[in-house]
């Protein structure tokens, strides 16, 4: 079943049980959805690449906006970000632990041949291609700087 069959029927599950933060975030997904299709550059459809790529870049920006709440002292919209971020995750694939990444950019580095901080953007390149969906580009980055470091 594609993303937007399931997120529709999630929507109708989501009313019917008068889950309003489910809802949100559902809601959000579809509007971005849309958006995507109607662009004209996905005239063939979403591939699951370009869905996934779609669900982080709501993640990323619903993270950024609870950062900002939170040094603001504004819990109410803190709280209402993380019921959304929690809704779009729950679509994409299980997050990697930091012990997992560390791994992950260790092989890379080895791979890449990388032996400095100059050589950093060689080993994100090469991480992001292999975490991709897996992990947070910040983390993925703080961890090539300390191990470049």
């Amino acid at each position: 079943m594609s993303l937007e069959l399931t997120i529709n029927e999630q929507i109708k599950q989501a009313m019917l049980g008068k889950k309003e933060a489910d809802l949100r975030g559902l809601r959000a997904i579809k509007s971005a959805i849309l958006l995507a299709k109607t662009s004209g550059t996905n005239k063939d459809g979403l591939t699951a690449e370009d869905e996934m790529k779609m669900l982080q870049k709501l993640v990323k920006t619903r993270k950024d906006s609870l950062d900002i709440y939170i040094q603001q002292n504004r819990e109410d919209l803190a709280k209402v970000e993380r019921e959304e971020i929690e809704v779009i995750e729950r679509f994409l694939p299980k997050q990697l632990s930091e012990e997992e990444i560390k791994a992950v950019v260790k092989d890379v580095i080895a791979q890449v041949g990388a032996t400095s901080a100059a050589d950093m953007g060689k080993v994100m390149g090469a991480s992001t291609k292999a975490l991709a969906g897996k992990a947070d580009g910040k983390l993925v980055s703080a961890i090539v700087k300390q191990l470049l470091g």
